[in-house]
């Protein structure tokens, strides 16, 4: 602990000695207890940076003196006046003086009381087992060949190499978002870190891909994996060595969550498949991808320090159980399918930043799930030096300290003093830079065929700039450089012909439409208009009225608003760094007026919200298109990002409502970045069908028009639950719109309660369920059997024995002149370099480490591998049933297998009773089936599908008692069920 005259000198030193002493008093809370972790004392933060310091009493008395000595100047001045009037003037002036004297006492006053609720804003001390030292990579097969040949060019580099490799480069300092600069003795490169999940943010010639959720209504693994490998190609021919995406985080707690749509639905499960499919999919590409952002980052509200005015970001406060069986979930398959990097996020977790926290970083990451690949900051969120290097940080990004563009790096030149004084040991920085290296290695980024070398050698840089649209501009475009260069080149990357990858965003978005009502089979529509049930009348033209802001387009083009910063036109995608530059965006109405024949149908559209008063209801069918959008913190549009309700936007319901009280046949459109409320409209007698349509992406109205019109059948399934009001999604599922206290508090009492199985355990009737999804046939299920493929046993064999050992190296602390400045050096402006001015800086005072830091810690029973232990993945079930299409054409269905665990089961670690969900879902298949046609099919669950996370045994268990094993096409509808 250190004592309050050190603390001062500490801020008062440098830069270093925020870093170097930063960690002396963590916040830490259990994961294992029902508040948790903190690694990092944010008191150590240097807050004078953020609120002006107390002046000392004495500062402000002499300038006071001062006053009254030129009182007594101007008295003398003026010789001639009477006596009197000269004293009055006096004692006007004392009267003055004393009225400032009271107004600087109270300012001074409410500065201490800001100062010490700032120092207040975060909870004192807590409970939590530190998790030290960090966890070294290299000990597991899939990477044993890259950590060697990693582990033979880190052992040439010189410090400020390796500092070089595991620091970004500062904000714009370089072409690409993210960047970090080479280790040229050894050859290897500057990496490129581009967002993102949807596509190349700031790119050009590229695709603008349907949204996560949208992926996640297909249920489509196959698809899911096409559109990751498309994404890794395109990344790739565009020079980008790592892709910032996929993201499961948020999970999607809350319905209203600004950047849900990024993710692939709130149950784990399917955000694990799509993820890992995702991954599998970029990665055979060669590029890297990043799983983000871990952990527990819900709403955008407070999200992160300084940006919503509170001082510190939200902390989300979660059991052990629900992080694991939960948020933990879809990065354990992640890391399962070899992902090279996990993004952490900004907020704070149980009261530690979540870059800091080194029994999320080190104790799980690194040890339980076995990561081998390095983990990066979220932009900005690193919040301390040594503490977040020593809790398993591996790379900064951008570089930038605590702000935007300061170039005052936390890691940088003060990573660099700090293993030259011995505050960060010297083999944590090789881990660290021994597992950017290794990453790069694993997904064969020294292949030049694929990776170029830099020029002069080649050409392999990234080959547009995320600065600027013109062909030239500058090459460091955050600095004073004047340099400039081609910075774009306008490569196609798209795909031409049948690999034209449009066809492709097509068919996602087409299957992640999900058709929730159809009366009468009122869907599909036919191009003339006309079917047998409904014949021409008056003129013979079958007259469809378009009517909504959604169904056009964007007067001033898809990308008029920075990063789709707003709701003007169709929606297409919600706004952040998850979005993308549209290179075309088809619009509904395009679509449909290229789908009807127009010698036999007659188009009126009306593409406004505000329906005029003259509007013709005289249509055979109506076409109403409405939207919700969202998005990331950073921006607002209306004052929204996470959404303030679930309804529609722009007056979307009002419209509905005004057309279906005229159009007899009215079908709605909604595009949404989640789930809707739709009870004002959804029951009216002439609304007929009701598509939900998420987020398609640049195909938008081609998708929409094949649905429509039945060229695809209606396939996708909901990945989230549509309730009847936003308060059936229960406490857990609120926005914190305001926070209680300058370090706001959310915590997760709901547990494992989320969306469906809130709405399960509570009892409550969703408007349509987690999994629902109508098709243009039907289907039924039959002849489920249940084969044991592993007997039934509590717990996973012993976590396998390490057998590969980690690289090491010489642990000797360079010479401080090797780091220094080259001679001639120039410096640019703002950008973060590894280098020191002079070998002064190195001061060797004791470093304070974590308490806890010389612990042992047990490795977890549970780890052992990518992923976790092994033998939690071995298949214990095999699932099949006979699913028949019953229906008159060719249709996909989605068997959905879920798991319900016995009643009164105790935990015999703990005594306690272990409460569970009605109902989880644990595997599903999409399979297309023509009509009249019977396949057979399987879904297998393993020891993990099958256990729950025990916070006494720390593993997880299967718990005695029969499981129901239930298998059918949604979450409430499973006419199959077996016991296990």
């Amino acid at each position: 602990m250190t004592s309050k005259t050190t603390r001062k000198a500490e801020h008062a030193s440098s830069r270093e000695g925020l870093l170097d002493h930063e960690a002396a008093r963590p916040y830490r809370r259990s994961l294992g207890s029902d508040r948790s972790s903190s690694e990092l004392d944010l008191d150590e933060l240097d807050l004078r940076d953020k609120v002006p310091a107390l002046r000392p009493r004495g500062g402000w008395l002499p300038s006071l003196s001062r006053r009254k000595e030129k009182g007594k100047e101007k008295e003398k001045g003026y010789p001639g006046l009477p006596k009197t009037k000269r004293k009055g003037g006096l004692l006007r002036k004392k009267s003055c003086l004393l009225i400032m004297s009271i107004l600087l006492g109270g300012l001074l006053g409410v500065i201490a009381m800001a100062i010490w609720v700032w120092k207040k804003a975060a909870p004192l001390d807590g409970q939590s087992p530190p998790w030290y030292p960090s966890p070294k990579g290299g000990i597991l097969s899939p990477w044993e060949e890259s950590y060697k040949k990693a582990a033979a060019m880190v052992s040439k580099m010189s410090l400020p190499e390796k500092v070089n490799i595991t620091t970004g480069t500062g904000w714009s300092q370089d072409l690409c978002v993210g960047n970090t600069a080479p280790a040229d003795s050894v050859g290897f490169p500057p990496l490129c870190l581009q967002d993102g999940p949807l596509g190349i943010r700031f790119g050009d010639h590229a695709t603008a891909w349907p949204a996560g959720i949208t992926v996640g209504a297909t249920w489509n693994k196959d698809l899911m994996y096409k559109r990751g490998r498309a994404l890794g190609l395109e990344h790739r021919l565009k020079g980008v060595n790592v892709l910032l995406g996929p993201s499961v985080g948020p999970l999607g707690r809350m319905p209203a969550g600004g950047r849900n749509w990024e993710g692939f639905g709130p149950d784990p499960v399917l955000q694990g498949v799509a993820a890992a499919q995702t991954i599998k999919g970029i990665q055979d590409e060669g590029v890297m991808a990043t799983i983000k952002h871990y952990i527990a980052n819900e709403q955008e509200h407070f999200r992160q320090a300084n940006e919503w005015l509170t001082p510190h970001a939200i902390s989300s406060n979660i059991d052990d159980r629900a992080l694991h069986e939960m948020y933990l979930w879809p990065f354990a398959d992640s890391i399962r399918v070899g992902v090279a990097s996990v993004m952490c996020s900004y907020n704070m977790v149980n009261d530690s930043y979540v870059c800091g926290n080194s029994k999320l970083l080190n104790g799980i990451l690194k040890d339980e799930l076995g990561f081998q690949g390095f983990v990066q900051s979220d932009w900005l969120a690193q919040r301390s030096g040594v503490a977040s290097a020593l809790a398993g940080l591996d790379m900064t990004m951008p570089g930038d300290g605590l702000y935007w563009m300061d170039g005052d790096s936390l890691f940088g030149p003060v990573l660099t003093r700090s293993v030259l004084n011995g505050s960060l040991p010297v083999d944590r920085l090789d881990d660290m830079a021994t597992r950017v290296v290794a990453a790069w290695y694993q997904l064969g980024q020294d292949d030049k065929a694929r990776w170029p070398n830099l020029p002069p050698k080649g050409d392999g840089r990234p080959n547009f700039s995320s600065w600027t649209n013109d062909k030239i501009g500058k090459i460091h475009h955050g600095s004073d450089d004047p340099t400039t260069a081609v910075v774009n080149q306008f490569l196609d990357v798209q795909g031409q012909g049948n690999d034209f990858h449009g066809r492709l965003a097509k068919e996602v978005a087409a299957e992640g439409t999900v058709l929730v009502k159809n009366e009468n089979n009122i869907l599909p529509l036919t191009p003339k208009g006309w079917t047998d049930q409904y014949q021409p009348h008056g003129t013979g033209k079958y007259k469809v009225g378009v009517f909504g802001e959604d169904a056009g387009s964007n007067p001033d083009g898809p990308n008029a608003c920075p990063d789709r910063g707003c709701n003007v036109g169709t929606l297409a995608s919600g706004w952040g760094s998850g979005a993308v530059d549209f290179p075309y965006l088809v619009s509904p109405i395009e679509a449909l007026e290229s789908s009807f024949d127009l010698d036999s149908v007659e188009i009126t559209a009306t593409l406004t919200n505000d329906l005029p008063k003259d509007w013709d209801s005289s249509q055979d069918i109506c076409l109403v298109f409405v939207n919700s959008d969202a998005g990331e913190g950073y921006m607002a549009w209306e004052g929204i990002t996470d959404r303030n309700d679930l309804y529609t936007q722009k007056g979307g319901d009002e419209l509905v409502k005004k057309v279906a009280s005229e159009c007899f046949q009215t079908v709605v459109v909604v595009h949404a970045v989640g789930p809707v409320v739709l009870e004002r409209w959804i029951d009216l007698p002439n609304v007929k069908a009701v598509i939900l349509a998420n987020l398609p992406g640049e195909e938008s109205g081609n998708a929409i028009a094949d649905v429509l019109f039945g060229r695809v059948d209606a396939s996708g399934r909901l990945p989230y639950t549509v309730g009847k009001s936003l308060s059936d999604y229960g406490p857990g599922g609120q926005i914190m719109y305001k926070p209680n206290g300058l370090a706001p508090q959310q915590d997760f009492k709901e547990g494992l309660l989320i969306d469906y199985r809130h709405f399960d355990k509570q009892l409550i009737t969703p408007r349509y369920e987690f999994g629902f999804g109508l098709s243009y046939t039907t289907f039924t299920f039959s002849n489920l059997a249940l084969t044991t493929l592993k007997p039934k046993s509590p717990f996973p064999s012993p976590r396998p024995d390490e057998t590969i050992l980690p690289p090491t190296y010489s642990t000797d602390i360079p010479d401080p002149s090797s780091a220094l400045f080259p001679e001639n050096f120039w410096k640019l402006h703002k950008r973060v370099y590894p280098y020191i001015d002079s070998t002064k800086e190195i001061k060797t005072d004791p470093y304070p480490y974590p308490p806890g830091y010389d612990d042992h810690q047990t490795p977890s029973p549970a780890g052992g591998g990518e992923g976790g232990n092994p033998s939690l993945y071995e298949e214990h079930i095999l699932v099949s049933v006979d699913l028949e299409n019953t229906g008159r054409r060719t249709g996909k269905q989605v068997v959905q297998v879920y798991v319900s665990f016995p009643d009164d089961v105790v935990d015999s670690s703990t005594g306690d009773p272990i409460d569970f969900p009605i109902r989880v879902l644990r595997g599903f298949e999409k399979v297309e089936i023509g009509a009249g046609e019977t396949t057979k099919v399987e879904v297998r669950l393993t020891r993990k599908d099958l256990s729950y996370w025990s916070v006494g045994y720390q593993n997880w268990v299967i718990p005695d008692g029969d499981i129901m094993i239930a298998v059918g096409a949604s979450s409430r509808n499973l006419p199959l069920s077996g016991n296990w």
